[in-house]
């Protein structure tokens, strides 16, 4: 989910995790979890017309790092077996069955932040 806001983001909640030309563009950018907390790293992709989204770096078919696969439009496909993914709400395209986590992102300028409470909870929990 991609939003560009003007919100305050000095508060604890927002966690920078770098600017928008840290990535390429149809890239990805992998960011850990905090220090104890399991799970696998988060993708922040940079797609079509400069929206960034995360998602877990780990497709739910077979646990494919998402953040090697190809990004087209606001969608990635997964390296292993081309399952695609919407990157707005992490469903697959059918006939595959199934999601990814996605992680709330906003970006001021073109600086992007990920909620701090969402990093925090392991992978699977709902958010």
């Amino acid at each position: 989910m991609d939003q560009k806001t003007s919100e305050n983001l000095s508060s604890p909640q927002w966690v920078s995790i770098g600017h928008l030309k840290d990535i390429a563009p149809l890239g990805c950018k992998r960011v850990k979890r905090p220090l104890g907390v399991e799970g696998a790293e988060i993708a922040v992709f940079r797609a079509h017309g400069d929206a960034v989204f995360a998602v877990l770096d780990e497709c739910p078919h077979k646990g494919g790092p998402l953040s090697q696969g190809m990004v087209f439009g606001q969608s990635v496909a997964c390296p292993l077996h081309n399952w695609t993914f919407d990157l707005s709400s992490g469903q697959v395209q059918s006939p595959d069955e199934g999601s990814v986590q996605t992680f709330s992102v906003k970006t001021v300028g073109e600086e992007i932040f990920l909620d701090r409470g969402e990093l925090m909870k392991p992978s699977g929990a709902p958010r």
